[in-house]
């Protein structure tokens, strides 16, 4: 019998798009739904950015790309590490992709083996579980609760750590808690990897640019990991860029040239025009990342008293990233014209048929308390959807 390989029947579907997918079914049968499940901003892409793409066809930038980006774009890459972060790298260390999701996949396929484990902070990014189990590696998870802000402690990492341990991979600021890892909390992360030489630490900054608490810290600060952190980022959350797919890794020379080895078989280059834009995002004006962070704060300021008026919901504020994570199993056992709340992915289901709100549940993030909300949208919409959520929980007896 003809079949899909085990690999891709093994494979759990993107619970985020799939809600997605079930919102839009419902918008389509005239419902209207608001849509709090998908991380994506609603800012327009930044004027200065599209017209370096329409100078870029129009300068016929139509052609392959060198595999891992024009180096132009990995200068320009360079150059924001170094203002940005005080990270000192070359062009032959950086690597573009067709966006971080890309980058992660390349970084796991080449440095994890089968069998490998790979430590992953629970609360985490729902593609962390299957992309690693695509590399044929083994998850190991590092709960971290609401009661210590979704971040893990030294203690709690190196009790993870076996002879299997091959790799680290985390985010900061979050998806999906918000939670950022100060400094001084990284740097207690770095002590313990110090111990642990042949640990590769993947740290995903996609998020850097929506951070409420100061200057954003990279893992890869600590001069003893230099040589092993892989720094994951892109221009799509920063700069209002999801759909041109362009992410990046920033590594240590021979983890880059692997993934270029990799990518040469795969995809070979991103797409030239949209490489050329991120130039300009990234070596231009770089005020409209404020102005959409301040967009940013002050949305997630107004939705934050709103959820806290809503019964069951255990709120933390998140300090990055555009996301609630509330912790609702007090609603547990609760019901309403027949239907019981068992899990937040009921509840998921009961605001959308209710509420008509979609949202995600936390088990797809590895918290099976908790409930995901995203606030990238605007402000009269979020008061619109949290109302209905307040109404709708405030059914359930």
């Amino acid at each position: 019998m003809l079949k899909v390989s085990n690999r891709i029947a093994s494979m759990e579907l993107s619970p985020t798009l799939g809600m997605s997918q079930k919102s839009r079914e419902m918008k389509a049968q005239g419902i209207n739904v608001i849509n709090l499940s998908v991380g994506e901003p609603d800012f327009k892409t930044p004027d200065h950015i599209k017209e370096a793409a329409q100078k870029a066809i129009q300068n016929n930038y139509s052609y392959y790309s060198p595999i891992p980006g024009f180096n132009e774009l990995r200068e320009a890459i360079c150059l924001k590490l170094d203002r940005d972060n005080k990270l000192k790298y070359t062009p032959d260390q950086i690597v573009v992709s067709n966006g971080a999701k890309q980058s992660i996949m390349n970084v796991m396929m080449s440095v994890i083996n089968k069998g490998d484990e790979v430590i992953i902070p629970s609360p985490y990014w729902v593609s962390y579980v299957e992309i690693v189990k695509l590399a044929q590696g083994t998850n190991v998870f590092v709960p971290a609760g609401i009661d210590q802000d979704f971040k893990i402690t030294p203690v709690q990492l190196e009790a993870a750590i076996t002879t299997s341990t091959k790799a680290f991979l985390f985010s900061s600021p979050n998806n999906p808690t918000g939670s950022v890892y100060s400094k001084e909390e990284l740097e207690a992360l770095a002590k313990v990897f110090a111990k642990y030489p042949d640990i590769v630490i993947i740290s995903d900054e996609i998020y850097e640019h929506i951070n409420y608490v100061g200057r954003h810290e990279s893992l890869a600060q600590f001069e003893e990991l230099k040589d092993r952190v892989v720094v994951v980022n892109g221009v799509s959350k920063g700069y209002a860029m999801t759909g041109w797919r362009i992410g990046y890794i920033a590594a240590p020379l021979w983890i880059a040239q692997a993934c270029t080895k990799l990518q040469g078989q795969m995809t070979s280059g991103a797409s030239t025009i949209a490489q050329m834009a991120s130039v300009a995002a990234l070596n231009g004006d770089q005020t409209c990342t404020q102005e959409m962070k301040k967009a940013f704060r002050q949305r997630r300021d107004i939705a934050l008293e709103l959820l806290r008026q809503i019964p069951g919901f255990e709120i933390r504020v998140p300090n990055g990233a555009f996301y609630f994570f509330p912790k609702v199993s007090q609603l547990f056992g609760k019901s309403y014209k027949g239907f019981t709340i068992k899990n937040p992915t009921d509840l998921s289901l009961f605001l959308l048929e209710e509420a008509s709100v979609a949202t995600v549940t936390g088990e797809a993030f590895g918290a099976p308390d908790c409930l995901r909300l995203s606030y990238a949208t605007s402000e009269g919409i979020m008061a619109e959807a949290i109302s209905r959520i307040k109404y709708a929980v405030e059914k359930l007896k």
